[in-house]
């Protein structure tokens, strides 16, 4: 049985049979999902002003800076929170499907929200990166995210027992997803590797022309992946909720992409030209 007393329709778990349910008649569910996609509205409108202020296109005028490590964790902590919390209250929790879905969510913020800010190289004395209002915004959004994924996985979603696993659109979006995340983790990696362990004890930071990897097609590979792996999560989770992270993701990537773009240009004269964007060979 769902919260609110209904089960799931038989004819949306029967293969090839599924449709994406635009609410579910929890008040409080439907209403946060709306006011989420109104967020990414916003951050559309923003966007077209203005960057995000982290990283090579950090600011002093948005508040405390902070380390780049602390303020990534800050920021991914509440996804892994509110998911977790909502997720267990949910009648669905223990079955096989919404058991996968939780298993995906922690093994990805084990990686973004601990791990990768652990092994981020940060030069010795370099001035923060990381604004405190980033952290703050990012909170809404990563509250949103937790809670409404875990909700939908474990109260809402058809998908629940093992017939799950045969449904065309979670085979597709777990494929997707996991060929997209393991190479946005090799794309991270060599991002990571351009600055090497004497130059963070030293201090010096020194920008070097990523190779190899998606590197060759496009300068933007990590944005590349996470845009494709949000698109399989939320074909996978087959929710709005999925669709939420994806589009307030293209919100703030696809600009942010741009302006690196321009950004590596200016800064090396011989930035290969045959690199895309965003897609490879497209864009």
């Amino acid at each position: 049985m769902r919260r609110d007393g209904r089960t799931p329709d038989s004819e949306t778990r029967a293969c090839g049979e599924l449709h994406m349910n635009w609410y579910t008649g929890d008040t409080t569910y439907d209403t946060l999902l709306a006011l989420a996609f109104v967020i990414v509205a916003l951050t559309v409108i923003g966007a077209s002003f203005i960057q995000t202020p982290y990283g090579r296109f950090a600011s002093d005028n948005y508040g405390v800076s902070l380390d780049p490590r602390l303020g990534w964790f800050l920021m991914e902590f509440p996804a892994t929170i509110f998911f977790l919390y909502f997720y267990f209250q949910g009648p669905n929790a223990f079955e096989p499907f919404p058991l996968f879905i939780l298993f995906v969510w922690v093994v990805h913020y084990a990686n973004r929200g601990w791990l990768m800010p652990a092994l981020m190289r940060v030069p010795k004395g370099q001035k923060s990166s990381f604004s405190l209002m980033v952290v703050m915004i990012g909170w809404v959004v990563t509250s949103l995210h937790g809670y409404l994924n875990a909700v939908w996985a474990s109260t809402y979603s058809p998908l629940v027992g093992w017939d799950a696993f045969t449904q065309p659109a979670v085979i597709a979006g777990i494929v997707i997803y996991y060929v997209a995340f393991f190479l946005n983790l090799q794309s991270d990696h060599i991002v990571r590797n351009l600055r090497t362990r004497e130059e963070v004890e030293k201090g010096i930071r020194k920008y070097r022309m990523p190779q190899g990897g998606l590197f060759k097609y496009v300068t933007n590979p990590s944005y590349f992946t996470e845009l494709v792996f949000w698109f399989g999560f939320a074909l996978m989770n087959w929710s709005l909720a999925g669709v939420y992270i994806l589009a307030i993701s293209a919100a703030n990537l696809i600009p942010r992409a741009i302006a690196t773009q321009q950004w590596y240009k200016e800064k090396f004269d011989d930035y290969p030209p045959e690199r895309k964007i965003l897609i490879p060979r497209v864009w």
